[in-house]
């Protein structure tokens, strides 16, 4: 199983996400749930970052928002970049 590390910015967001989207927040922790087997399946329909590098993945939240991540499989650890936004806003 991949262990799952958060970035300052996304713990934030995913506070935030807890508070104003109960919903949302629910969706992605079953996101989480399922990238600590499979980071590259389930739900949100994951996807390498078009311009990114070969770890950086994306799954959606909501038709804005993005859960931005790197997969490190030669440690076994996913850590969650940010949940706020679209990885083209950025």
């Amino acid at each position: 199983m991949y262990s799952i590390e958060f970035s300052k910015s996304a713990r934030k967001e995913l506070a935030e996400y807890k508070k104003s989207n109960p919903v949302a927040f629910k969706k992605i922790a079953k996101m989480l749930g399922e990238m600590q087997i499979h980071p590259r399946e389930g739900t949100g329909h994951p996807e390498p970052l078009l311009k990114g590098n070969d770890i950086t993945y994306s799954r959606h939240i909501t038709k804005k928002d993005r859960l931005i991540y790197d997969i490190y499989d030669d440690i076994i650890k996913v850590l969650i970049l940010t949940a706020k936004g679209h990885y083209r806003d950025k």
